[in-house]
């Protein structure tokens, strides 16, 4: 009786054992995961704060209408303007 005892504590201690290494390598994995998934978001949000500055410096009045004249676009005489209303 004492022998199946002591195998049983020594069964549950290795057991027990095996689920802590088991838990700190998962714990490793998904930190280095989430390490991983924070850079990505930190190179994606300076890639979208340098968007944001050059469709501002597209956007510029001053920009617009350098463009629409190298087209040959000018500004719509008063008679031309139509309101449309909804």
């Amino acid at each position: 009786m004492g022998t199946l005892f002591m195998l049983i504590l020594i069964a549950a201690v290795l057991s027990s054992a095996i689920a802590v290494v088991w838990t700190r390598h998962e714990s490793r994995v998904l930190f280095v995961e989430l390490t991983r998934l924070q850079n990505a978001r930190d190179d994606l949000n300076i890639e979208y704060g340098k968007l944001e500055l050059e469709q501002a410096t597209w956007a510029e009045p001053r920009r617009v209408d350098e463009e629409a004249r190298k087209l040959g676009m000018l500004n719509p005489k008063p008679q031309d303007i139509q309101l449309v209303r909804r």
